[in-house]
C-alpha cells in the first residue's frame, strides 16, 4: 500500500517492542511437584546449567515425614544471556507424595497458586502498579515416577487440580531405568489416562508460517509426556566425545540425546521456543479465568446494585445452613460415641463378672481336690 518514497514507519513497531522488552526482561516462574527421589533437582540444575538448588541430604530426605505437611520452596536467580535478563522463580514441593496417606496432600499447592493469583490481582486494583511482583506460575512440571504401569489415582486427583489452574507439563524421570518399548507403553497409557479422565496439560501452538517450526513444534507436543534424563557430570562416550550424561557399563545415557530421552524437546518447550506462549497463557487463560470466579463470587458481574446485596444474604443463609448442619452431626456422632462407650463399659463389667465366677469356680475346685486328698493320706500305710 506504501511505497518506498512515502514510507511511515509503522513496520519499525517490532523492532521498538524487542528493545523495550529486551530492556525489560521477563519474569518466568517454575514450580516442580513430584515425589522424593524423583529426580526434580538434578533437572532443574541440569535445565538452567547452573546449581539452582542444593541436594538433600540423602539421609535426612524422609525425615519430615512424620510432620505430615508438604512445604513450598521458593528460589530466586537472575539468568542473563546475550544482554537480556530473565527473572527465574523456582517452586519446589518437598514433602508431596511421601506418605502412606497423601489424601488431600495437593491442598497446600493448590491453595499457592490461587494465592499469587489473588496476590496479583490485588496489586493490579492499586494506585501504584509500577513494582507489581508476579508470582504466577507460568508452568508445572509434575514428575511421574518410571514404574511402567500408568497413573496413579494420587497423579490423576493432583493432575486435575493443577491442570486447571496452571500449564501442566507431565514428565517421566529417570527415563534411563526403563527400556525403550516399555517407555513407549508407559507414554501411551499416560496419555489415554489423560484423555479418559478430561485432565488439562500444556498443548504448545504448532502451526507456523514457517514449516521447519511446524514440524519442530509437532515433535514437541508428540513427545508428551516428556521422558528426561537428568545429570551434571560430563562423561565421555565410547567415540570420544564429552557431554552431560550418566555412565554404564553398557555405554552412556546423554542428556541431550533425543534418541535417549526427551530432555531437549523439554527445555525448547520451557525456554527456546514457548516461554512466551507459557507466559501468555498463564495472563490470558489461567489468571482470566480465576479474576473472573473471584469477581463472580465477589458479586460484581451483573450491572445490578442489588447483586451483592443478595449474595451475601445468600452466602449467610448458606453458612447458616452449614452450621446447623454441622451441629445436628456433632450431636448425632456424640451421642453415638456415647452409646459405644457404655457399651464398652457394660461390656467390660460382664467380663469382669464372668472372670470373677470364673475365678471362684477354680477356688471351688481347689478346695474339692484338697478335700479330696486329706482321706486319702490318712488311709495311706505307715511305713
Amino acid at each position: 500500500m506504501s511505497s518506498p518514497n512515502n514510507f511511515i514507519g509503522i513496520a519499525n513497531l517490532p523492532n521498538q517492542r524487542h528493545k523495550i522488552v529486551s530492556r525489560k526482561g521477563a519474569h518466568f516462574t517454575i514450580m516442580v511437584v513430584g515425589e522424593s527421589g524423583a529426580g526434580k533437582t538434578t533437572f532443574i540444575n541440569t535445565l538452567f546449567a547452573a546449581l539452582m538448588r542444593e541436594y538433600q541430604n540423602e539421609e535426612k530426605r524422609f525425615q519430615k515425614q512424620l510432620e505430615r505437611t508438604v512445604e513450598i520452596e521458593i528460589i530466586r536467580a537472575e539468568i542473563e544471556e546475550k544482554g537480556f535478563n530473565v527473572q527465574l522463580t523456582i517452586i519446589d514441593t518437598p514433602g508431596f507424595g511421601d506418605y502412606v496417606n497423601n489424601s488431600d496432600c495437593w491442598v497446600p499447592i493448590v491453595e499457592f497458586i490461587d494465592e499469587q493469583h489473588l496476590n496479583y490481582m490485588k496489586q493490579e486494583r492499586k494506585a501504584n502498579r509500577r513494582n507489581i511482583d508476579d508470582m504466577r506460575v507460568h508452568a508445572c512440571l509434575y514428575f511421574i515416577q518410571p514404574t511402567g504401569h500408568t497413573l496413579k489415582p494420587l497423579d490423576i486427583e493432583v493432575m486435575k487440580q493443577l491442570g486447571s489452574r496452571v500449564n501442566l507439563i507431565p514428565v517421566i524421570s529417570k527415563a534411563d531405568t526403563i527400556t525403550r518399548a516399555d517407555l513407549t507403553a508407559f507414554k501411551n497409557r499416560i496419555l489415554d489416562c489423560i484423555k479418559f479422565h478430561n485432565i488439562n496439560v500444556f498443548c504448545p501452538p504448532i502451526q507456523s508460517d514457517d514449516e521447519d517450526t511446524t514440524r519442530r513444534n509437532t515433535a514437541i507436543a508428540n513427545a508428551m509426556p516428556y521422558a528426561v534424563i537428568g545429570s551434571e557430570q560430563d562423561v565421555v562416550t565410547p567415540d570420544g566425545r564429552r557431554v552431560k550424561g550418566r555412565q554404564y557399563l553398557w555405554g552412556v545415557a546423554e542428556v541431550e540425546n533425543e534418541e535417549h530421552c526427551d530432555f531437549k524437546k523439554l527445555r525448547n518447550l520451557l525456554i527456546r521456543t514457548h516461554m512466551d506462549s507459557l507466559i501468555s497463557t498463564t495472563e490470558e487463560v489461567h489468571y482470566e479465568d480465576y479474576r473472573a470466579n473471584r469477581l463472580t463470587k465477589e458479586g460484581r458481574t451483573d450491572d445490578d446494585p442489588q447483586v451483592r446485596k443478595l449474595f451475601d444474604a445468600k452466602m449467610k443463609e448458606e453458612e447458616d445452613a452449614l452450621r446447623k448442619r454441622f451441629t445436628e452431626q456433632v450431636r448425632t456422632e456424640e451421642s453415638k460415641f456415647r452409646k459405644w462407650e457404655q457399651e464398652l463399659i457394660d461390656e467390660r463389667d460382664r467380663l469382669n463378672k464372668d472372670l470373677e465366677a470364673e475365678h471362684s469356680a477354680v477356688q471351688a475346685l481347689k478346695a474339692e481336690i484338697e478335700a479330696l486328698k486329706s482321706p486319702v493320706q490318712a488311709r495311706s500305710p505307715r511305713k
